[in-house]
C-alpha cells in the first residue's frame, strides 16, 4: 500500500514518518526498512532517533540515507570515482570551456551551480529524462550557444568520463536503476519527496515496486527546487491513501495569514487545510534592515540570493553581533577558541599543547618566547605556571592585552561582542542564509528580505509559481515574530 502524507509547514511530516518508522522497528529487522530524503540532515535525524529509541547502531540502520548516497552504495562507487570540481576544471582546461562547478551544499542531494549554460543544460536533461536537445529548445539559458557546440560539448563530457572511469550524480541515478540495484525492504519511507527530479522518481519507484508498504512525504507549495531539476508534477500526481495533516505546530496566526496570501497566489497546486498554532505571533516591516533590533534572541535572516547577504554581514558585524554566514567560513573561530583557552589558563585550567600553539599564535614575542613551542612535550598539559617555566611567558593580562599579535579589527569586533554580552561558546545567535539553504529549518524570529535580483526578477514574471513558493517557504520558517524588510525599489521585489 502507498501512503501520501500531505502537510503544510510545521505540520509534522517527518514526525508522522518516523512514528510510522517506530511501528515498523518492533516487528521488523532494520535492515527491511528503507528511509530516504532529499537532504542528509532529515535522513540522519530519523537514522539517530531509530538508534536513540530501539538502541540501535548506526550500521544496523545501512538504508537511512539520501537517494544519491544509495545508488554511491549499492553501485559500489568510490569517492574518487565521482566527478568533482577539480575534474570539471581540468576538462575546461582540455577542451576550452570555462565550466565552473560548485556543489550547492554537503547534503548528498546532487545540487550544484554553475555559470556556465553548457555544463547546466546536459545536467538537466538527465536530471529531467530528455535528450540535451530537448533541454536546449526550452530556451532556458541565458549563454550564446549553438547546438553544435552542445552536442561538441556533451561528447567532450562524455569522453572525459570514460577515459578517467568517472560518473557524475546524474549518472548514479541512471545507473541504478538501469541495473536494478534496489535491495527488497517491508517498508519504504520517502521525505521531502517534492524536492525530488523525474529521475530521483524514478529510482524510488524502483524502490517501491518491490515493496508491500510505501509512505511519500511532502507538500508541493514548499517546492523550491524546480531550478535544479524538481519535477513537481510527479509529487501532486502520486495516488494512494492520503494522509492530510493540517495542524501546525510552529507558524503563529499573524504569519499563517501573510503565508495564506502569497500561497493563494501559485496558480499549479494542490489544495490543503492548514490551521495555525495558537499564539498570534508578531509581524513587523521595514525599510531597512538597520532598522531590526537583533541584539537579543535567535534569528534567521534570509535573502533570495548569496550576494544580497554581504551587505547584511558587513553591518551585524560592525554592531559586534555574533553570526555565521552559511557561506562563508567563520575566520574569527580561531581567535574565539584562542580566547576561550587563554581565559581558562587564567583560571588555573591546565591546556594541551596544540591549545597553547594556537595562543601563541596571537601573542607577539613580547609576550611569548615562540620557539621555546620546539622543547614542549605535545602529550602534556600545562598550567600558567608551566606555562611561565616552559615558554618564558611574559604577561598574564586580559585576552585583548595579551593577543597583541591578533588584527586589531577582529579584537575590536570580539571586544564589542563580549560588550553586548554574546556568548562565544554557545553558537551563533544569527543566521545568514538564502531562503534554499535553510528548507526545514525555524526560529524565533526570522527577518525575510524581499529585494530580487535582475534574474529573479524576470523569473518572477516568467514564472510566478516559483517565486511564490520561495517566499512561502521563507515566511514560515517563523515561530514568533517575522519580520519583513520591503524592497529598495518598489517596481522591483517580491511584494507580501
Amino acid at each position: 500500500m502507498k501512503t501520501i502524507v500531505l502537510g503544510p509547514p510545521g505540520t509534522g511530516k517527518t514526525t508522522t514518518l518516523l512514528n510510522e518508522v517506530d511501528k515498523y522497528l518492533k516487528q521488523t529487522d532494520p535492515d527491511k526498512i528503507g528511509y530516504f530524503s532529499f537532504t542528509k540532515k532529515a535522513s540522519d535525524t530519523a537514522r539517530d532517533r531509530a538508534m536513540s529509541k530501539f538502541n540501535l547502531s548506526e550500521d544496523d540502520l545501512p538504508y537511512f540515507r539520501t537517494l544519491h548516497s544509495l545508488a554511491f552504495k549499492r553501485l559500489g562507487i568510490k569517492k574518487e570515482d565521482v566527478m568533482q570540481r577539480r575534474h570539471y576544471e581540468d576538462l575546461g582546461k582540455k577542451t576550452g570551456y570555462n565550466l565552473d562547478y560548485h556543489e550547492y551544499d554537503n547534503e548528498h542531494t546532487g545540487l550544484f551551480t554553475t555559470k556556465s549554460d553548457l555544463l547546466r543544460i546536459t545536467q538537466m536533461a538527465k536530471l529531467r529524462g530528455i535528450t540535451p536537445e530537448r533541454q536546449y529548445n526550452l530556451k532556458q539559458h541565458t549563454q550564446d550557444i549553438t547546438v553544435k557546440q552542445l552536442k561538441q560539448f556533451v561528447y567532450d563530457l562524455k569522453q572525459y568520463k570514460k577515459d578517467f572511469g568517472m560518473i557524475d550524480f546524474a549518472d548514479m541515478i541512471y545507473d541504478f536503476v538501469k541495473s536494478d540495484k534496489s535491495p527488497k525492504f517491508d517498508v519504504v519511507f520517502i521525505d521531502e519527496a517534492q524536492d525530488l527530479s523525474l529521475s530521483q522518481w524514478d529510482m524510488a519507484r524502483s524502490i517501491w515496486d518491490k515493496t508491500q508498504d510505501t509512505y511519500i512525504a511532502g507538500d508541493d507549495d514548499q517546492a523550491i527546487f524546480r531550478w535544479a531539476g524538481a519535477d513537481i508534477d510527479s509529487f501532486i500526481t502520486q495516488t494512494g491513501r492520503l494522509m492530510r495533516l493540517t495542524q501546525s505546530h510552529r507558524v503563529p496566526q499573524v504569519v499563517h495569514d501573510i503565508a495564506m496570501n502569497i500561497v493563494s497566489k501559485i496558480q499549479h497546486r494542490l489544495p490543503k487545510e492548514w490551521k495555525p498554532k495558537t499564539q498570534k505571533g508578531l509581524l513587523s516591516y521595514y525599510d531597512d534592515f538597520e532598522q531590526v533590533n537583533m541584539k537579543k534572541g535567535n534569528w534567521l535572516v534570509l535573502a533570495r540570493t548569496r550576494f544580497m547577504l554581504d551587505d547584511l554581514e558587513d553591518y551585524i558585524y560592525s554592531q559586534g553581533l555574533y553570526y555565521q554566514n552559511k557561506y562563508k567560513t567563520n575566520k574569527e573561530q580561531d581567535l574565539y577558541d584562542a580566547i576561550s583557552d587563554w581565559e581558562n589558563v587564567r583560571k588555573g585550567v591546565s591546556i594541551n599543547y596544540d591549545q597553547i600553539e594556537r595562543i601563541a599564535s596571537y601573542m607577539s614575542q613580547n609576550h611569548f618566547e615562540k620557539k621555546a613551542l620546539k622543547h614542549m612535550s605535545k602529550d602534556a598539559n600545562y598550567d600558567m605556571a608551566g606555562l611561565r617555566e616552559r615558554t618564558w611567558l611574559k604577561t598574564d593580562k586580559v585576552w585583548f592585552e595579551a593577543f597583541d599579535d591578533a588584527p586589531s579589527k577582529k579584537i575590536r569586533y570580539i571586544k564589542r561582542m563580549r560588550e553586548n554580552g554574546e556568548k562565544l561558546n554557545s553558537g551563533p545567535r544569527i543566521v545568514l542564509s538564502t531562503i534554499h539553504g535553510v528548507k526545514g529549518g525555524e526560529q524565533d524570529n526570522v527577518v525575510l528580505l524581499t529585494d530580487l535580483s535582475r534574474n529573479t526578477q524576470k523569473n518572477y514574471e516568467q514564472n510566478p509559481d516559483d517565486e511564490n513558493r520561495l517566499f512561502y517557504v521563507g515566511a514560515t520558517r517563523t515561530k514568533n515574530h517575522l519580520h519583513i524588510i520591503r524592497p529598495k525599489d518598489n517596481y522591483k521585489g517580491y511584494k507580501i
